[in-house]
Order: C-alpha cells, then structure tokens, then sequence
C-alpha cells in the first residue's frame, strides 16, 4: 500500500488552521485580548496539524486489478474501491505552496457520486502523473499509458480577450450607483454613515469578485486531446490539470452574452457527470470548456469534446407564433435541431443559450404539456443527461411533432448506444 507525501500534515495542517483562524471575529480577539487569543490559535493550529498527522499514518491507497482502492479512518476505517470503468474526470490541483513543493492533489470525480469521490492529497507531482496514466490507462484497456502521453489539436485561449470580456459583465454597472449611495448621503447630511460605506464595500466587492474569480481561474486556458481523453489545463494562482476521457462529455452548452456579440465572442460550458464545476442557471453544475473566444474557435473546441458536431450545420427549427404567450419576447430565439449526431435546443434573450445532447448521452426523453399548452395545441419535449445536467428542451412545439419527435429521439439514442 502506497502513502501520500509526508509533507500532506503540515499543507492540510496550515490550510485548516487558516479557515478556523479567520473564523475567529474581531469581537472574540477583543475579548479575550492579544494574549490569550494568540494562545487559543496555538492551541488549535497544534490540535489541526496533530488531526492532520494521525491521518496520515492510517491514509495509504493501492491499485489492485481494475480498481483504485483508498483505505482511511482514524476512528471509523473506510475502505473504499472505485472501478477505474466509473470514471469522469481526474483532475491535477496544485495550489500555490504545494506547486513551490513540487507536490500535487488528484482528484477522481465518478458519476453518480454527490461529491468528490476521491482525494488524494498529497503526491510528488511526477508521482501523481503516473498515478492519473494508471487509472486512465486502464480505463482505456492501455495499462502502459505513458504519463507525458503526446497531446494534439492544443488551443489555448488569449488571457487578452479573458481580461476584457469580464470588463463586459453587467454587474459593473451596479458599482457607480453604490458608490454614489455614500457620496449623496455626505452631501445631504454632511457625513459618510455606516449605510454608505457598506452599500459602498458590498457593491465594489460584488463587481470585483466574480470576474477576479474568473481571471484566476481560467488563466492560460489551455485545450488538447490526447490519447486518455480531453486535457484541459488552466489557473494563475492555483493550477488545475483535468483529463476528461472519451465519451465522458454528456452535453455542451453554447452562451452568446449580450455585451460580447459586438465583439464576435461566446462561452461553451460541458457536462460531465459527477463532476462539480461553476453553477449554471438553475444551479446545475458545468465545467468550462471555453472562457471566452470566437465562433471559429469554438467550432474547433466543440470538435474535440463532440466528435462529428459542427455548429455551422445546426439550423434551428422554429416555434409556431402561437406561442408567443409563453415568451413574448424570446419566441424568435426557441427553436431545436436534429442533426446526425446529436440534439440541439436554442433559448434565452439577453443571453442567448445552445444546448448540444450527443445522442449516445441521451438518458431519457419526456413529453410535457400543460393546461394551456393544451389549448394551443403545443408540447415540450424534454432530453435528459446522466448526472443531473441541463437538460436540452424543444419548448413550445406544435403537439403533434412532439411525440414523432420523442420516439425518434429514442431510437437515434438506442442506435448511438449500439454503435459506441
């Protein structure tokens, strides 16, 4: 049975002496005076790292035949084994210290699983690689996997464009009203109150934090195939390294924002069960496969992660007039498509949204109508992928193309199945 570094307690020791420092609030610092709250850090950093150590005299992990097998537990032991067959994605995380230490996280996400199945924190980074060759490797039935394997077809997106395109995120126009908020109230009362300065800190830091998130995130977005799937590289501070395996991407979701169509950019975001990236509308996981970039480039994106797709052949079919009742606004937008090789459905205003279900991914097809769908003599027909993903959806049909369309959707799903 193999281990992980020794130098695991003392990362994880810090990082959990970090958090509960920082929970610490300037009223308990207060109360109990510098002395005694410098004790109490002591005492807690000494309690985590000892936590951390005891676990990793009773944490190892070991491949036996097809299966990673992680045994761990202080108090309750757990053996867990995980089918190589049942993986998603394996994903290499090296924060900034664990990078200048040469040491890395794995991370194994299986579909189905609630939350990471499987870390692995932490491995010598070549190590690591080797481990992640393994498991994919015989996931691939290619146990002699080389763990610098060739990579082809790379793209990698301009951090230039990344930069700007944040610029243009609506909720950069919220910050000149917060800051006005303060600046009228000492105008009017002669005096900058409370109210002022955080309408004035809740605004700026909502403006800045979810395109510094971005930023940092998706730094020198880098994309290519290789033979143990889609490699996709990224981060400034914290790297991460993912390897999506073939056949793993359930669905891909297309954005055209309103603030980038001047610009000619769009967004694509996939789905891959079990694994938990940003949330999109309504919640739903998905990982990013394009931060930003232009349709040519996304066309050649989207020909890596769904072989055989091409966006410019996708002609949405369009919704009857009738039913502008249910969105007045956007019923131009509505529409679907069946291509040859997998469903599409477009929707949304300001943000204009393709959704690309391959038909091998379909999980099941349901029909929908409602009492007043029922009048207007028009149905949805709902495509579902595994892993709770977004759903494709051909809203608003005309009622009898609905049913037509969900059996033919069920057979080019049986025989995507059968062929794969």
């Amino acid at each position: 049975m193999s281990r992980l570094h020794p130098l695991s307690p003392l990362l994880r020791g810090l990082r959990f002496s970090v958090l509960i420092v920082a929970a610490f609030s300037w009223q308990t610092f207060s109360d109990l005076g510098p002395r005694r709250w410098a004790l109490g850090v002591l005492v807690i950093g000494v309690v985590v790292i000892i936590g951390s150590v005891v676990s990793y005299l009773v944490t190892g992990y070991e491949v036996v035949g097809r299966e990673l097998r992680i045994h761990e537990g202080v108090l309750v032991r757990r053996n867990r084994a995980i089918p190589v067959e049942r993986l998603q994605s394996v994903e290499l995380v090296q924060p900034v210290l664990a990078r200048i230490l040469g040491l890395a996280e794995l991370r194994l996400e299986v579909v189905g699983g609630a939350r990471t199945e499987a870390t692995l924190a932490f491995l010598r980074r070549d190590e690591a690689l080797a481990l992640r060759a393994r498991l994919l490797g015989l996931g691939t039935d290619s146990p002699a996997l080389p763990a610098a394997e060739p990579e082809y077809g790379v793209f990698q997106v301009s951090n230039r464009n990344l930069f700007f395109s944040q610029l243009l995120r609506p909720v950069w126009w919220l910050l000149p009203f917060g800051i006005a908020v303060p600046v009228v109230d000492a105008v009017v009362d002669g005096k900058i109150g409370f109210v002022g300065i955080a309408s004035t800190a809740t605004a700026v830091l909502g403006a800045i934090s979810a395109p510094v998130r971005v930023l940092l995130g998706d730094w020198n977005f880098t994309l290519a195939t290789a033979a143990d799937g889609l490699r996709i590289r990224r981060g400034l501070l914290e790297t991460r390294a993912t390897t999506v395996p073939a056949g793993r991407v359930q669905s891909v979701v297309v954005e055209w924002p309103r603030l980038w169509r001047s610009a000619g950019w769009v967004r694509a975001f996939m789905h891959v069960a079990g694994v938990r990236g940003q949330e999109g509308d309504g919640g739903l996981p998905r990982a990013g496969l394009l931060p930003v970039g232009t349709v040519p480039e996304l066309e050649a994106v989207l020909a890596q992660a769904l072989p055989g797709v091409v966006l410019r052949d996708i002609a949405v079919q369009p919704v009857p007039k009738r039913a502008w009742i249910f969105a007045p606004l956007s019923r131009g937008v509505l529409g679907y498509h069946v291509g040859p090789h997998a469903f599409a459905s477009r929707a949304g205003l300001v943000t204009r949204r393709l959704t690309v279900v391959p038909y091998a991914r379909i999980q099941s097809v349901r029909v929908r109508q409602g009492p007043l769908q029922r009048r207007r003599r028009l149905a949805s027909v709902f495509v579902d992928v595994a892993g709770g993903g977004p759903s494709a959806v051909a809203a608003h049909i005309d009622v009898t193309l609905a049913q037509p369309l969900a059996r033919e959707l069920a057979e080019r799903s049986r025989a995507a199945r059968r062929v794969a």
